[in-house]
C-alpha cells in the first residue's frame, strides 16, 4: 500500500519541523511538501496533490481561513486545521474553516517533554490517516451565510389541522458536520417553535468557537448548553466539550461525565435517547455526515416513540458513516440532500406530521 502523502503548511519553522517529524515517525505517512504561507499551501496543493494537508490558521500573505476556501473551491482536499485552542481568535478561526470545509481541528502539539505530548502525537497522527480517507468533491460555491436582509428571512406557515407537531428537534453530527449544521441552521424559520439540540463531534477546546461561528450563520441563537438550563423555544444547544448532553425533563438540561458511549462524549446516543423519553412521537431526529454510528441507537428509541428521523444522503454528505448506520437499520423516514433538509424541518415543526408519516405507523 503507497504512503498517505501530507502536506505540512505552517509558518512557524519549530511547529513545522515538529509537525514533519511526527508525522513521519508513522509508518504510512509521507510529508511530501512544507509550506510557510497559505499562498505557498494552495500552490503545493496543486502541484503535489496530497492525501491530506495540516493547516495553520495564522500564516503571512494568506492565512488559513482563505487558503481553506481557496483549497476547497479549486482543488477539495482532506483538511486538518492545526491551531491554538488556548488564543480565542484562532479558535474561532478554526471553528470558522470547519464550516468551509476543513474536516477536523487540533490543537497545536507543545515540546516533548510537555506530559501530554505523547496523547497528542497519537491524535494527530490518527486523524490525519482517517481524515486522507475522506474522498472529496468539488462543488460549486461552498453555503457559509454570512449575513441576511429581511426578504431572504425563511417564513413560517400556519400549522395545518390534523397534524401532529414537533416540540423538539435533535441533531447529530461529526466529520464535514460544522458546514452541514450552518447550512441547516441557516435556513430555519423565524420565529422557530421548538429548542434544537445539537451534539458535533469536535476537538476538546474548540466548542465555544463553533457556537460563535454558528451563532454567526443564523437566526437562531446558538449556546452551548448548560447544566439545568431550561430549553427555550428558537435556541440551538450545542453540548459542551467533553459532557453528554440530555434531557432530564421537558425543562431541564443535563450535562455530565458520564462513561463515553462508543467511545464518544458527547454522545448523540445519549441525546436522542433522551429526545424520546421526553418528547415522545413530538421528537425530531436529524442524523447528518459522519464517520461511525454514534446516534442509531438513539434514533432506534425515536423510531419506536414514534417520532420522525431525517437523515442527510450520501451525495451532499462529506462522509456517508452516521447516516447510512441510521438508514441500514431501518430508523430513518426521510433521507434529504443536506440544502432540503432545514426546509423540511420548518414543515414538520411549523405544520407537524401526519399519523401516517410517523416511524413505525
Amino acid at each position: 500500500m503507497k504512503d498517505l502523502k501530507v502536506l505540512v503548511a505552517e509558518d512557524s519553522s519549530t511547529t513545522r519541523r515538529l509537525l514533519v517529524e511526527i508525522l513521519e515517525s508513522s509508518p504510512g505517512l509521507q510529508v511530501v511538501g512544507e509550506a510557510r504561507t497559505g499562498k505557498e499551501a494552495v500552490a503545493l496543493t496543486h502541484r503535489l496533490s496530497p492525501d491530506v494537508i495540516t493547516l495553520d490558521i495564522r500564516m503571512p500573505e494568506m492565512d488559513g481561513l482563505d487558503a481553506t476556501k481557496r483549497i476547497m473551491t479549486e482543488c477539495p482536499t482532506p483538511i486538518v486545521i492545526i491551531s491554538s485552542a488556548v488564543n480565542l481568535r484562532d479558535a474561532e478561526v478554526s471553528a470558522h474553516a470547519l464550516r468551509l470545509g476543513a474536516l477536523w481541528v487540533l490543537p497545536k502539539p507543545s515540546g516533548p517533554l510537555d506530559p501530554g505530548f505523547s496523547a497528542a502525537v497519537r491524535d494527530i497522527i490518527d486523524i490525519v490517516k482517517a481524515m486522507a480517507a475522506v474522498k472529496l468533491v468539488k462543488r460549486r460555491g461552498i453555503a457559509v451565510p454570512t449575513q441576511f436582509t429581511t426578504r431572504s428571512r425563511p417564513r413560517t406557515v400556519k400549522l395545518a389541522a390534523s397534524r401532529r407537531p414537533v416540540r423538539a428537534v435533535a441533531i447529530a453530527a461529526s466529520t464535514g458536520g460544522p458546514g452541514a449544521v450552518s447550512e441547516l441552521l441557516s435556513r430555519l424559520s423565524v420565529p422557530f417553535t421548538a429548542p434544537v439540540f445539537l451534539v458535533q463531534h469536535i476537538t476538546a477546546g474548540f466548542v465555544h468557537s463553533l457556537a460563535t461561528s454558528l451563532n454567526n450563520s443564523s437566526y437562531l441563537h446558538v449556546k452551548v448548553a448548560e447544566q439545568n438550563e431550561t430549553p427555550s423555544a428558537g435556541i440551538v444547544y450545542l453540548a459542551p466539550d467533553g459532557l453528554h448532553m440530555e434531557l432530564a425533563d421537558a425543562k431541564t438540561i443535563r450535562v455530565h461525565d458520564g462513561e463515553p458511549v462508543g467511545g464518544f462524549r458527547p454522545a448523540a446516543n445519549r441525546l436522542f435517547h433522551s429526545i424520546a423519553d421526553v418528547f415522545g412521537n413530538e421528537s425530531l431526529g436529524v442524523i447528518l455526515t459522519g464517520m461511525g454510528q454514534d446516534g442509531t441507537d438513539g434514533l432506534q428509541a425515536i423510531h419506536h416513540a414514534h417520532g420522525h428521523v431525517i437523515a442527510q444522503d450520501e451525495g451532499s454528505s462529506v462522509v456517508f458513516g452516521m447516516p447510512k448506520a441510521a438508514i441500514d437499520a431501518g430508523v430513518v423516514n426521510e433521507i434529504l440532500d443536506v440544502k432540503e433538509i432545514a426546509g423540511r424541518v420548518n414543515d414538520l415543526v411549523t405544520n407537524g406530521y401526519r399519523k401516517s408519516e410517523a416511524t413505525g405507523r
